[in-house]
């Protein structure tokens, strides 16, 4: 019973984790209200409403805490390394006994030794990426810095079948780079962070199982 209540505590958590949960590597939180400027006496007509108002001559580009703005995901890296190494080493060494009189262990005379090592090391390796990534995710302004700089982050779940897919950005949007249909490039996003990650029986079927993954993880070979 002390063998089965670990055992069954490692298992209902590895259960627990077949959802994905919030990320620690995109900006919390994904998504915030607006926060709406504070008036003495709203004056709300039938059609004007004070809180949905903005200048006739300001576009509706993203700007303000709670906006979405639409990121397109362009990402395309490429990255190839090669390198080798060799090394060689050898020594030798030689001696003996001469003829020896009137000495101890003269039956020693005439005894030789040599002795060789020879060290010889070449390694080789290549490493090469090639990762595409192109898709749409509209995203929430989450901060706004003193300098207008947009914080944005998002995310979007896609259920397909009996499994789930899960895209979440954020980063830093330079708001002169939203374009008038507010949009803007992967590509122009400072500390861009973007994770695609997916759930459910067939996802799980490409990963290693728990009890693999710990033996694994105590194997000194």
């Amino acid at each position: 019973m002390r063998i089965l209540l670990p055992l069954l505590a490692l298992l209902l958590s590895a259960c627990s984790s077949l959802e994905p949960v919030a990320s620690t590597a995109i900006h919390q939180p994904m998504s915030v209200r607006p926060q709406l400027a504070p008036q003495a006496a709203p004056a709300n007509g039938a059609i004007y409403q004070a809180s949905q108002t903005r200048p006739l001559f300001e576009d509706r580009r993203a700007r303000l805490l709670g906006d979405t703005l639409t990121i397109n995901l362009v990402e395309s890296n490429t990255a190839q390394k090669a390198s080798n190494t060799s090394a060689t080493r050898e020594s030798s060494v030689s001696g003996g006994i001469t003829t020896a009189a009137k000495v101890p262990f003269t039956g020693l005379a005439g005894l030789g030794l040599e002795a060789g090592t020879t060290s010889d090391f070449t390694g080789q390796g290549s490493a090469a990426a090639n990762n595409q990534f192109n898709g749409t995710i509209t995203v929430t302004v989450v901060d706004v810095y003193p300098n207008g700089n947009l914080l944005v982050s998002g995310e979007k779940q896609i259920a397909i079948n009996q499994g789930n897919e899960f895209i979440r950005f954020s980063g830093v949007v330079n708001p002169s780079y939203v374009t008038g249909a507010n949009t803007v490039q992967s590509t122009q996003v400072a500390d861009a962070r973007i994770e695609y990650k997916s759930s459910g029986y067939i996802s799980e079927s490409q990963s290693m199982g728990w009890l693999q993954r710990f033996f694994v993880a105590i194997s000194p070979f």
